[in-house]
């Protein structure tokens, strides 16, 4: 592991491995600081992490996606955990494939909106602090 938690060995993942992991939602890389995600996301609650960055590429769908603002009915789930119901004011953006988004720790984040595709496929690209 190198000194600021990254990976120090190549790591490599079949398309097979990861269309299985967009279709339930899962982890396709956790190592160190380095978490990646494929998941296929719906409207749901706001969330923001203490010690986490994110970085979203959008492979599929559509999505309003807000971030920054105040959350909404926030509850700490586990230490630097944060859910809330939604965000009041914030900046929407409206993502698509081929879209790409970096949020940084502790900045509130809600997809909002997934209505008009149903869902939004995306990896989720989280570096720990």
């Amino acid at each position: 592991m190198n000194p600021i938690g990254f990976p120090d060995r190549v790591h490599y993942i079949n398309h097979e491995k990861v269309s299985a992991a967009m279709v339930k939602g899962a982890r396709i890389i956790d190592e160190g600081a380095l978490t990646v995600i494929a998941n296929r996301g719906m409207q749901r609650g706001a969330e923001m992490h203490a010690m986490t960055n994110h970085v979203f590429i959008i492979v599929d769908g559509e999505a309003e996606f807000v971030t920054g603002g105040t959350m909404i009915e926030l509850r700490e789930i586990s230490p630097g955990q944060t859910r809330g119901k939604g965000i009041e004011g914030g900046l929407s953006h409206y993502l698509s494939k081929g879209d790409v988004i970096a949020v940084p720790a502790n900045t509130p984040h809600w997809w909002k909106d997934t209505s008009k595709t149903g869902s939004v496929g995306y990896y989720a690209v989280n570096f720990a602090q």
